[in-house]
């Protein structure tokens, strides 16, 4: 039986590879061109390790030297001596171009179908003819048809040959401009992907999701897999925008109530108009302090730079040392 393994990096780039059940880690690696730092192979030096994000394994040997008790805990592994029992995800603290790693992949899409849902918002989708991996999450960067500009989005989808994009629509933007006048279905569109360090890791404890505009996309391929693979714990999204016609896929929110046990859902509009009766302000305004103080808990961001740093810096001042705080800062273009 094979499982499917994720090698994510530092400098954002991941890969996948199959390996067989009994295989080591490192020589699965190796046997697909992923050339890891290595040493002793024994278990010893410790120049192999990482940090299993997701997924069941195993490890041969450890030298308390290499790993102390701490290190296991939180699921530090030494690629030379581990072997998985389920798909997995494995993060290594250095960038990929040490270990010779190949670039990600260019794929070819087509426009399938694109929706200007707000003055501020589209949803782009494509299609691919062979299937698309990456972690939910991950973001991947288009070629913006008939130009020499690429932009890069977040996905919005499982990985699959359909895949989806929240865009951010700009006065004068190159993507937003060819959205709003040129975009046609069968449109041929370059993707490189997947990118990013930003994805869900195994989930141990309850999360809240913290979206900001756009950055909702991220968010709702996570949703997604947490409702196809089941989730145990709590789900809270919270998701800020400025104004109610700036609000996008909230059918699709509400419908993970029924597939997430345990799910809530928070929107919050910073310029409300009068006629809005729901939650108005900045998220951090509305976050369920008590059950953060009462709690560990994963959070993930994403969003505009802004609103991230006044969520770490709020995290900072209420001294919440429970949250393990994962984040993406998307850079929006002028252009």
């Amino acid at each position: 039986m094979n499982h499917k393994v994720a090698f994510s990096f530092a400098d954002g780039k991941t890969l996948f590879f199959p390996m067989g059940a009994d295989e080591i880690l490192l020589d699965a690696a190796l046997r697909n061109g992923i050339k890891i730092p290595l040493d002793c192979r024994e278990g010893v030096c410790g120049t192999c390790q990482g940090r299993c994000e997701s997924g069941a394994y195993t490890q041969d040997y450890v030298d308390e030297e290499a790993l102390s008790s701490l290190d296991l805990q939180q699921r530090k592994m030494l690629s030379c001596q581990t072997r998985v029992q389920s798909d997995a995800t494995f993060y290594f603290d250095f960038d990929s171009s040490l270990c010779n790693a190949p670039g990600p992949m260019q794929v070819r899409g087509t426009v399938s179908d694109m929706k200007l849902m707000s003055a501020s918002t589209a949803i782009l989708q494509l299609q691919v003819d062979a299937p698309l991996d990456f972690l939910p999450g991950q973001y991947a960067r288009l070629s913006v048809p008939d130009t020499d500009s690429w932009r890069s989005y977040s996905f919005a989808s499982l990985p699959g040959n359909r895949l989806q994009f929240l865009v951010r629509l700009l006065p004068d933007g190159v993507m937003s401009n060819y959205l709003r006048e040129r975009c046609q279905v069968g449109d041929e569109v370059l993707m490189e992907a997947p990118l990013g360090a930003f994805y869900l890791r195994h989930v141990t404890q309850p999360l809240v999701l913290v979206a900001g505009g756009t950055g909702l996309s991220a968010l709702l391929g996570m949703l997604d897999q947490l409702a196809a693979g089941g989730c145990e714990h709590p789900v809270h999204l919270y998701y800020g925008v400025r104004g109610a016609e700036d609000l996008c896929e909230t059918a699709r929110i509400r419908s993970y109530a029924s597939k997430i046990a345990d799910f809530r859902y928070t929107e919050v509009l910073s310029d409300a108009s009068p006629e809005w009766t729901g939650k108005r302000g900045y998220l951090t305004e509305h976050f369920d302090l008590a059950r953060l103080r009462d709690r560990s808990v994963d959070m993930y961001v994403c969003g505009p730079p802004p609103m991230v740093e006044s969520i770490q810096q709020w995290l900072a001042d209420q001294a919440l040392d429970g949250v393990q705080l994962y984040y993406e800062k998307f850079t929006q273009s002028n252009i």
